[in-house]
């Protein structure tokens, strides 16, 4: 690991949200063929472990959270661990997804019985949703979890406008997501064999922060890390890739590659070979939270949340 850098976000303001290439029925489609993820657990659970060491250092006690694209249901134990009395709900846009989740938490499995002995009153909740509008009632959360989902949205600017819609006022937002250094070996080796198909544009931790601001929250922190994965062969670095999510970029080749293309990008790729003899790919992991604030600006005015309203201030 190399490059780790952190900073808290300057409060400037951005003249347009970033609004990823990317096509929602591609990437349901993708996760949906995936199912648990299991070939790219190594990434999911890693990141996941790195979040909630995180969380060790917040100061929160929520009683009602949500797991934004929250695949087959993997955080919940880790989530579920912190936080034994707070109520949990899954949001995924998948349902075939949604549906190993649910077997994986069904009633009368292992994790349902662990919940009955520390006498949890609600089951956890799988809500088949777009991270942008989940149908969650208004500020009914203390907590937002998002592990490495939120760049697979087209309009992450939405998806943050409703995590602030469904959190309380002093509500918190935890997320990870790919930044655009992800993958670039991969993309300089598409370059050199001149092989044309788009790959999808991942967004600085920066905007983030500014967009973060734009939708009402306060105090962004962001981090950034980048992996380096090492392979002996091109065709485990490309099953990676594909494990970890693929390709749904808009202005993808339309048309399967066929094997000379394969091999030219496999050609590519040996020859980027380090001097070790191995094959490098970076993945560039962001994180970020931030509080729900009482009050944001909107076309110059202030609007406060009802629920601040009234409230004494410290």
């Amino acid at each position: 690991m190399h490059g780790a850098q952190s900073s808290p976000c300057e409060q400037k303001m951005s003249t347009t949200p970033p609004r990823l290439p990317l096509d929602s029925r591609h990437v349901m489609l993708q996760f949906s063929r995936r199912g648990d993820l299991a070939a790219g657990r190594f990434l999911y659970d890693e990141i996941a472990s790195r979040m909630e060491e995180r969380l060790r250092y917040i100061r929160i006690a929520p009683t009602a959270l949500m797991d934004a694209g929250c695949g087959a249901g993997h955080a919940l134990p880790l989530l579920q661990a912190r936080y034994p009395q707070a109520s949990y709900a899954g949001v995924d846009h998948s349902a075939a997804v949604l549906e190993l989740a649910r077997a994986r938490h069904a009633p009368g499995s292992f994790r349902t019985w662990l919940d009955t002995l520390r006498r949890r009153d609600t089951a956890p909740r799988f809500i088949q949703a777009d991270m942008a509008a989940t149908g969650l009632p208004a500020e009914s959360l203390e907590l937002v979890w998002s592990n490495l989902a939120l760049h697979w949205h087209p309009q992450p600017d939405a998806v943050l406008a409703e995590w602030r819609r469904v959190l309380k006022v002093g509500g918190l937002a935890m997320f990870s997501w790919l930044g655009p250094g992800t993958f670039i070996e991969l993309r300089q080796a598409l370059a050199a064999a001149g092989l044309e198909t788009a790959t999808p544009a991942f967004v600085d931790m920066h905007d983030f922060g500014d967009q973060l601001v734009e939708n009402g929250f306060a105090d962004p922190v962001m981090d950034q890390e980048t992996l380096t994965l090492t392979y002996e062969t091109p065709d485990r670095l490309l099953e990676d890739v594909r494990a970890l999510g693929g390709n749904p970029a808009t202005g993808r080749r339309a048309a399967l590659p066929g094997r000379r293309w394969l091999q030219n990008l496999k050609d590519a790729l040996d020859e980027r070979r380090r001097p070790d003899g191995r094959i490098a790919l970076s993945v560039e992991v962001s994180y970020g939270h931030a509080w729900r604030a009482a009050a944001r600006q909107v076309g110059g005015e202030t609007r406060l949340s009802v629920s601040a309203i009234g409230r004494k201030q410290p």
